[in-house]
């Protein structure tokens, strides 16, 4: 299959291209700079330079392809405009994608949020049949408009475009991880203490970066049209281990932030709306309808492979 590739060197990206190489796929990524098209190159891939702020030019991508995996984002409209602006670029993104792949069956896979289903009213783990929710979603506001974008690619299915979206976790660790893992080990050697929300009970899904490249593929491959996929390795991670296993690793201890303290500038600034997120989630329809068992490292045993904490246990003085 010729797959077009977006955010190729982005930290999943990178990931995505070797699995569907190895997996005897056609890889073309979308570059717009020089550096960017010598990472793909230097993935295997071969380099269409192109920008996805161009949409006709997106559009003629799209169509010359078999099949999308767009993991690419308008993070260079969040200074200016906000997530409400990455939000309403990336739809009109979709739209295009509609333009593009209707009617021929090809396949798009799209980045989503393991949190859009929401968590307030389910009472449960959110599966896979849960839809995002129309105005919101578990981010408490802060990501609630993306909900539409995952809503349109979803839609696409009855235009004849075999849409789908993988769920990502808050964490996809590996060793190139520079996500919200690493802020919290850079805050824990700012303030020589790790902090955990409240009696930090609610659970964070996580995923290894290889394993959610791997179903990506499946969802490329055989994934239906319409639906939603969880890329989480497990049902959830107490925050309050999270932050244990980080402490013990640097010799530092794992402290709770009080409720009543926690949106106050202080420990953790502006993560604090996000680390007292509850996700109970499932993966088992994604496990039984694409086959997908995640072989690499759990979250809590990845932190001894090195790349996290490479010079072994980290005294703070």
């Amino acid at each position: 299959m010729r797959v077009l590739v977006t955010g190729g060197t982005g930290h999943i990206g990178s990931y995505i291209i070797p699995e569907l190489i190895a997996a005897g796929h056609e890889v073309t990524g979308l570059a717009r700079s020089d550096t960017s098209a010598t990472a793909v190159s230097a993935l295997g891939a071969k380099v269409r330079r192109g920008d996805i702020t161009d949409l006709d030019g997106l559009k003629a991508a799209a169509a010359d392809s078999d099949g999308v995996i767009h993991v690419a984002h308008r993070q260079d409209l969040l200074p200016s405009g906000g997530i409400d602006a990455v939000a309403a670029a990336e739809l009109q993104i979709m739209l295009a994608y509609g333009e593009a792949l209707a009617g021929t069956g090809k396949p798009l896979v799209v980045s989503g949020s393991i949190g859009s289903p929401g968590w307030e009213n389910l009472g449960r783990p959110a599966t896979e049949e849960d839809p995002a929710l129309p105005g919101g979603d578990a981010y408490k506001g802060t990501l609630r408009v993306r909900n539409a974008v995952e809503l349109a690619v979803i839609g696409l299915a009855e235009r004849g475009v075999r849409s789908s979206v993988v769920r990502i976790p808050p964490i996809a660790h590996s060793t190139t991880d520079a996500g919200f893992l690493q802020l919290l080990i850079g805050l824990a050697k700012e303030k020589g203490v790790i902090g955990y929300p409240g009696d930090g009970a609610n659970l964070w899904p996580a995923v290894h970066a290889r394993d959610l490249a791997f179903l990506f593929r499946l969802a490329l491959e055989k994934g239906p049209a319409g639906k939603y996929w969880h890329g989480i390795e497990g049902d959830g991670i107490r925050f309050r281990e999270i932050a244990e296993a980080i402490g013990s690793r640097m010799g530092v201890p794992a402290v709770p932030i009080p409720a009543d303290v926690l949106m106050l500038p202080g420990y953790f600034g502006f993560l604090a709306n996000l680390v007292t997120l509850d996700l109970p989630a499932s993966n088992a329809i994604t496990r039984q309808t694409l086959g997908w068992d995640p072989a690499q490292p759990a979250l809590i045993k990845d932190l001894d492979n090195g790349h996290y904490f490479p010079a072994g246990r980290i005294a703070i003085s």
